[in-house]
């Protein structure tokens, strides 16, 4: 009988492979990072080799270690980090250069030019995104202006593109299927998330060619299975999600109005609002949570480009911490950054500024800073941000939330959890399972093969860690975050 559920969790800067129990307990995990490329200011690119040979080693080592033959595993699940775009060969599989990383502004001229003719408010409306080169659309577009010759293969068929996931099953099939699923197809800025497919409109916009686009299917359900070749055995693939709407499934916000923080390399919130999608007058974005057999969720999503990014910064363009986990007793060494703010704006601001020019800014700086301020300062800028996004959260959805669900590596920084209390004047809850990313993308697995019985089933398996209490007043609060969003203003419009 099959006992576990294999999630694997492609991300910005690591790939991992989990197991899974019935409990939806963890029993084994695998990590490897990979390159980061910069080529230039603000243009941020992977090696799509060195995603997929990560990925699948991670994914062998880990049934190794756990002596767990395949039989014994049910089925899989893939997350991934969500936007980057890669393009491959539809004849070999060879990829055509690096893929485009989310966090990448190369396309910030094309946005500009788009908004320019006006096109903006129609985008918005089909697709719930904003012209940002956050997002997948321009950067296919930015790749095709590159190359003629490469458009005229697009065209004929020859080239095929797709998120990570598309990538990452291509390679898992041998090759035999090209899809996507509605949770990753609904951030490209090419997919009608009211009509639920590619839109011609927004394909002839963009200038990509629909026959390079994955099939799109739901999140959960008989997707394909893997080449024999890569476990000794094939593996029914049966959840696909983006990893911040994998992590909003895991940490089992299935009604409308429960919300969770993911805290990795950005900080992405997501509220459940329900089967129809609303459009935000607050800088939110509206994407599609997942869909289940046919039946699709809704969300509005606030999206911080650089969250943990910014603890990495300390580490490794400073030097000041020689690894991430000794910012918080950095941080603690002090008992406050004495009116030192740190706005990461490193790549622009997304939610609810939505910025691309602005940049990065440390300000309040004395002779008495040390670096334990700016450590501190750095955490901070993680809660402050996190209140932009939950605020207009509140303001569009008319509801006040009683505790804000939190996942991801950051959370285990209690001075960080503490501070997000405080700033946010709400309770924090942390879950037992830190790992809702592939937590989320093991249950769609599991429910699409039957694995668990219902939603209901899987709702009974979270639990509470540590719950964190607002401990400030309103008055210090307010002008703590008063003085953010002065420094937030004079970060904005820089180049």
């Amino acid at each position: 009988m099959s006992e576990f559920i294999l999630a694997l969790d492609q991300g910005t800067t690591s790939s991992r492979a989990i197991l899974f129990d019935r409990e939806g307990r963890p029993i084994g995990q695998e990590q490897q990072e990979f390159r980061q490329i910069y080529p230039t200011p603000g243009h941020v690119e992977h090696n799509p080799a060195e995603l997929w040979e990560s990925q699948l080693t991670v994914a062998r080592d880990l049934l190794r270690r756990t002596r767990t033959q395949p039989e014994r595993i049910a089925a899989l699940g893939i997350t991934n980090q969500r936007e980057t775009v890669v393009l491959w060969e539809r004849e070999t599989g060879k990829t055509i250069g690096n893929a485009i990383v989310w966090q990448s502004r190369i396309s910030t001229p094309i946005c500009q030019r788009l908004r320019d003719s006006g096109v903006e408010p129609f985008v918005r409306e089909r697709t719930g995104l904003l012209l940002d080169p956050y997002f997948s659309g321009t950067k296919l577009t930015w790749l095709l202006e590159q190359d003629s010759e490469l458009r005229s293969r697009a065209q004929r068929g020859e080239i095929l593109c797709g998120t990570i996931d598309s990538y990452l099953i291509w390679q898992l099939t041998g090759g035999r299927e090209h899809v996507t699923d509605v949770s990753n197809a609904s951030r490209t800025l090419l997919f009608d998330i009211h009509q639920q497919q590619w839109n011609p409109e927004l394909l002839r916009l963009f200038g990509v060619p629909e026959q390079m686009l994955p099939r799109v299917v739901d999140s959960s359900g008989w997707i394909a299975e893997t080449d024999p070749q890569w476990f000794g055995r094939p593996i029914p693939i049966t959840g696909v999600a983006g990893d911040q709407q994998a992590a909003t499934f895991g940490q089992i916000c299935f009604e409308p109005g429960l919300a969770k923080n993911t805290y990795g390399t950005g900080c992405f919130m997501l509220m459940n609002i329900g089967d129809q999608p609303r459009l935000s007058e607050h800088g939110l974005l509206t994407t599609i949570g997942w869909r289940i057999n046919g039946q699709t969720v809704y969300c509005f999503e606030g999206a911080i480009f650089i969250a943990g990014a910014a603890i990495q910064w300390l580490r490794d363009g400073l030097g000041l911490i020689a690894h991430a986990s000794e910012s918080e007793q950095l941080a603690a060494s002090v008992t406050s950054t004495e009116g030192v703010y740190f706005v990461p704006a490193f790549v622009g601001l997304g939610a609810p500024y939505w910025d691309a020019s602005a940049r990065g800014l440390m300000i309040g700086l004395t002779r008495g800073t040390t670096k334990a301020h700016l450590a501190r300062a750095a955490l901070e800028a993680i809660a402050y941000q996190t209140r932009d996004v939950l605020d207009a959260m509140k303001r569009e959805s008319g509801i006040e939330l009683s505790a804000l669900r939190v996942d991801g590596g950051a959370t285990a920084n209690n001075l960080l959890m503490q501070f997000q209390a405080d700033i946010l004047g709400t309770a924090v809850h942390r879950p037992v399972t830190q790992e809702t990313t592939a937590l989320g993308a093991a249950y769609l697995a599991g429910l699409g093969i039957g694995f668990w019985s219902s939603q209901q089933e899987i709702a009974t398996k979270w639990s509470l860690d540590r719950e964190f209490v607002p401990g400030m007043a309103e008055e210090p609060r307010e002008q703590l975050y008063h003085h953010w969003q002065r420094a937030v203003e004079r970060s904005r419009h820089w180049t």
